[in-house]
């Protein structure tokens, strides 16, 4: 038993200098971001998911115009810190409305890495554009910040479904760039995973407060009163 617990506490050390050893790096990397010498290796995870919304295209882009305008979805979306739109634009020819807007979250990562990058908050970027004439709607969101540490694309479709035009079919599609060292690159898929679940996590939180908004609208178009 003595040989046993001698044992797990040696392991034990081990692990916890490998720690503090991989700590130092990330904060070097953070110290020393821009000596030419430093070669990262890119590693990337994805996902993609679809889901149908049984309401009209009109409503569904509706509602996501209102997705994070209105004070009642602060608390389901608490990651999202800020939104505000920096330009719009309608092609009145084309029957398109172009939009930009930056979104303010909380960094991706656990609390540890944000201790290390030295950031809590991630700023992006949101271009959409709006085809009323052949109902598509396509947004493609991207950080601008922290982008030597990790790189975030979402790409998201709004069409009518092709079995039922009444309604609404959402594809979704997430990127996920961590740059690491090539010593760190188990780290690097750990990282990967916990941002590709927490971007899950929030996702399924979107579809939630878009299905409300939906119920929402269709209650006004029908004259009823709704609680969200």
């Amino acid at each position: 038993q003595g040989v046993t617990s001698r044992r797990l506490f040696f392991l034990f050390s081990v692990w916890r200098i490998r720690v503090l050893c991989v700590l130092l790096l990330l904060r070097f990397i953070h110290l020393a971001g821009r000596i030419n010498f430093i070669i990262f290796l890119g590693m990337a995870r994805g996902y993609k998911q679809e889901y149908v919304y049984k309401h009209p295209w009109e409503r569904v882009t509706s509602a996501c115009w209102r997705k994070y305008t209105d004070p009642e979805n602060r608390t389901r979306l608490s990651h999202i810190l800020e939104v505000d739109t920096i330009s719009r634009k309608l092609d009145s020819c084309a029957g398109k409305l172009y939009t930009t807007r930056a979104i303010t979250v909380n960094a991706p990562g656990p609390w540890w890495l944000q201790r290390i990058i030295g950031e809590t908050v991630c700023h992006c970027v949101e271009q959409s554009t709006v085809d009323a004439a052949n109902k598509s709607m396509e947004i493609v969101t991207r950080n601008v910040t922290l982008k030597k540490f990790v790189e975030v694309e979402e790409k998201s479709w709004y069409s009518p479904h092709p079995q039922n035009p009444s309604w609404t079919l959402f594809r979704q599609e997430m990127r996920i760039h961590c740059h690491t060292l090539s010593a760190l690159a188990s780290m690097a898929e750990k990282i990967e995973q916990r941002c590709a679940e927490k971007f899950q996590q929030n996702s399924a939180k979107g579809r939630e407060v878009m299905e409300n908004a939906c119920s929402y609208l269709e209650a006004e178009s029908n004259g009823i009163g709704v609680c969200l």
